[in-house]
């Protein structure tokens, strides 16, 4: 697939592409100097005031143990650790994301209470009822086998936990452009609906409790990127920013055409919650 940065593959290459690719690919992507530079410190939708909604919804208290998965540079773990004063522990499968975290978390004084690995949350490392509640951000669309990762986030929970996922939600076909590389990568090509994410996490043994559409949030943050992607066209033109292997006029497309989706309903943003509950006799 070439370096993750490229943005030159087709929709069918990213089709025929083992999961292992996608990840690296996806994981690659997210560690970029670009993604940086668009997306700011925060690469979801609502940024830290959706991630505190979230971590309240979870009902997080100080002595919640809580898994953030594809938690990235630890951006939301340590707003929670912070907010909540709980204990997080984020996986990510990009070990530059998770070195870097680790880092921050020490420079922060807070690895006490957040720590990092890299791991798929497809197969996570961990036993059985080892968290209190589990929290995954745009993240879970991009996932390629989401069954996997539901059923992974319901065996690490603990009964009475919470599971909250918020993501990138398609309510209907999208245009093929829409439908290429760098709309996978960001969090867009293989979003479903708000109802399929439920039935996922449904089918996994959680009860669903929550779901809540934030369509609005997207359509800021896919803002904040268009002009982020129009001041950096000036860099660039300037010759005061390289972004080598970036397409920007590709990019710019894309942004412009996530835009419409959202105005007309094909693209949203929403949260879904689900619990654990203990079995019947």
């Amino acid at each position: 697939m070439g370096e993750p940065t490229r943005f030159v593959a087709a929709d069918s290459e990213l089709r025929e592409a083992a999961p292992i690719a996608i990840k690296q690919c996806c994981a690659g992507l997210y560690e970029s100097d670009a993604a940086s530079l668009l997306l700011g410190d925060s690469f979801h939708p609502g940024g830290a005031r959706l991630t505190e909604h979230l971590g309240r919804t979870l009902n997080l208290t100080a002595r919640s143990r809580v898994l953030d998965v594809a938690a990235g540079r630890g951006t939301s773990a340590f707003h929670l650790a912070r907010q909540f004063r709980c204990e997080v522990v984020g996986i990510d499968y990009g070990g530059k994301s998770v070195d870097e975290a680790a880092q921050a978390a020490k420079a922060m004084g807070l690895h006490e209470r957040v720590c990092f690995h890299r791991a798929d949350a497809e197969r996570l490392p961990f036993a059985d009822q080892s968290f209190d509640a589990v929290i995954c951000e745009c993240a879970f669309c991009t996932f390629p086998n989401k069954r996997a990762a539901a059923d992974e986030f319901a065996r690490v929970v603990r009964v009475g936990g919470r599971v909250g996922i918020s993501d990138v939600t398609r309510n209907s076909a999208l245009t093929p452009d829409l439908d290429r590389l760098l709309s996978w990568l960001a969090c867009i090509a293989d979003a479903q609906s708000a109802a399929t994410y439920a039935e996922l996490l449904s089918t996994s043994g959680l009860k669903v409790s929550v779901m809540e559409e934030h369509d609005a949030a997207l359509r800021e943050f896919v803002e904040q990127v268009r002009l982020r992607l129009l001041a950096a066209d000036v860099m660039v033109g300037l010759k005061k920013l390289a972004l080598p292997g970036f397409d920007l006029g590709s990019a710019k497309h894309l942004v412009k055409k996530a835009l419409q989706a959202i105005t007309e309903g094909q693209l949203g943003y929403a949260i879904v919650v689900a619990s654990k509950e203990a079995l019947g006799p």
